[in-house]
Parts: C-alpha cells; structure tokens; sequence
C-alpha cells in the first residue's frame, strides 16, 4: 500500500502562483511513476504532469511553459510549482503513484486549487 497526501493548494488571482506538494508513504519501492491530476467541476480527471523515477518528465499542453513538477526521492516527496494560474486552472488536484510491479495506481484525496478572475 502506498499513501499519498497532498497539500498548498488554496484560493490565488489569475496570475499568480501555488506550489503543491505530495508526501508519498509506505511501499514506494516499485513505484515509477508520479504525477498531478486534475479534475474540474463537471469534466474528467486530466494529467496535468507526471515524472518516471529515471526522470523523464511530461506535461500537458495546458500546463507546459506554466508548470513545474519536480520530485525529491529523499524526503519521497513530489511537487507541482504553478506559475501563471488562469481560472480554467480551477480544479482539484491530485497526486498520483504508479506501481509498476502490481500494475496499481494510487491517489491522494486531493487539495483544491481555485483561481479568481
């Protein structure tokens, strides 16, 4: 089992800036990959970004040139620096861990991420 908890997300003006934060715990050993999700009212889940434990990283077209996902092994900890919010960014955000031994996705609970016009 692996748990996730998300935090820093948080009402901001469109322009402004979150960082998010995932603390990953438990069996992380065959865990190889992780990422943001997003989910707004009324639509489906979407990636937003994710990154591979050998450090490829991948973006939606919504996110590339705004967002940054960075992890630090360490401290088993993911991160999503937000620059430049729009109110269509508006939506929970999830962190996500791909088990790749047990073919298992895992899931935060999500943190709410608003941005007022």
């Amino acid at each position: 089992q692996v748990q996730l908890v998300e935090s820093g997300g948080g009402l901001v003006q469109a322009g402004g800036s979150l960082r998010l934060s995932c603390a990953a715990s438990g069996n992380i050993f065959s865990i190889n990959r992780m990422g943001w999700y997003r989910q707004a009212p009324g639509k489906q889940r979407e990636l937003a970004a994710l990154i591979t434990r050998a450090g490829g990283i991948n973006y939606s077209d919504s996110a590339k040139g705004r967002f940054t996902i960075s992890g630090d092994a360490a401290k088993n900890m993911l991160y999503l620096q937000m620059n430049s919010l729009k109110p269509e960014d508006t939506a929970v955000y999830y962190c996500n861990a791909y088990d790749s031994n047990y073919r298992l996705d895992y899931w935060g609970q999500g943190t709410q991420v608003t941005v007022s016009s």
